[in-house]
């Protein structure tokens, strides 16, 4: 039914990667993963990454690079297109850097210049986003306004499909709302609603968690709400190229590696 290569994105199992980095990559290929979404390199050489990749047999497709990381330019750039990194993912902004806010106009001049850093090693830029970006300005939200003022060729989506849920959107029908311009989609999934606790959960509030706790939770793949028949057949309508797979904690008293082998299991029950 689908026919999408399979990546995991490594924040996921970030403890498993900061103890054991390549055993940490066989791990993944043996759960039958294709490829991986880095999230830092732990002090690893883009060699060094590159020649396990290879000798595992696990496609470097991507990296989340954080945006003063970004900002140090074309040594960052080059050392992901070293590895084989194919897209750059910008994954998380401040608000004040989105329509409205007093850095807005800084951000997209950035963009422009991460893209064309990008491009020069072959590689594109992406944007990953959360539930904010769907706040609304003049009518618009957030997101949308970020992909109007930044062309296909600048910046493509990287569509968190948790994320596009909890903002009050049907994954599915965002993704086709994007048809022609997304390439690789984040599958994620959770149960409850949204509450204050949510980004304790993804590991950017260190405030400590209490009783809300329970009201939102993710899950591995296929364990939540999501309907990912649904979401897979919209990724196969924009021709997407890749799914990865992404759990920021995980949950169901599993470790970080069982809910992705958890995740992938189910993945591969349906396609």
């Amino acid at each position: 039914m689908y026919d999408f290569p399979i990546a995991l994105q490594l924040y996921s199992i970030r403890d498993n990667m900061e103890s054991d980095f390549e055993g940490t990559l066989r791990k993944v290929k043996a759960l039958g993963y294709d490829g991986v979404e880095f999230a830092g390199l732990y002090g690893k050489s883009a060699a060094e990454v590159k020649k396990m990749c290879d000798e595992i047999g696990l496609n470097p497709l991507s990296a989340h690079v954080p945006y003063v990381e970004l900002l140090k330019g074309d040594e960052t750039f080059k050392t992901y297109a070293e590895i084989g990194c194919k897209y750059i993912v910008i994954p998380w902004i401040g608000e004040e850097y989105l329509a409205g806010g007093e850095k807005n106009a800084e951000f997209n001049q950035n963009i422009k210049m991460f893209s064309e850093f990008a491009n020069k090693y072959g590689m594109k830029l992406c944007y990953h986003n959360h539930d904010f970006e769907f706040q609304t300005v003049d009518g618009e939200y957030k997101l949308d306004r970020l992909y109007s003022d930044n062309t296909a060729e600048v910046l493509l989506p990287q569509l968190d499909t948790c994320w596009v849920n909890v903002g009050g959107e049907n994954p599915a029908e965002y993704i086709r709302k994007y048809s022609g311009r997304i390439e690789i989609v984040h599958l994620k999934d959770f149960v409850g609603s949204k509450s204050a606790n949510m980004y304790g959960l993804i590991g950017t509030d260190k405030e400590e968690q209490k009783a809300e706790t329970t009201q939102f939770e993710l899950r591995p793949v296929g364990s939540g709400v999501q309907d990912f028949p649904a979401i897979l057949e919209a990724c196969k309508d924009v021709n997407a190229k890749w799914v990865i797979v992404e759990q920021d904690e995980p949950s169901m008293g599993k470790t970080r590696l069982e809910c992705a082998e958890s995740s992938i299991n189910y993945l591969k029950s349906i396609f």
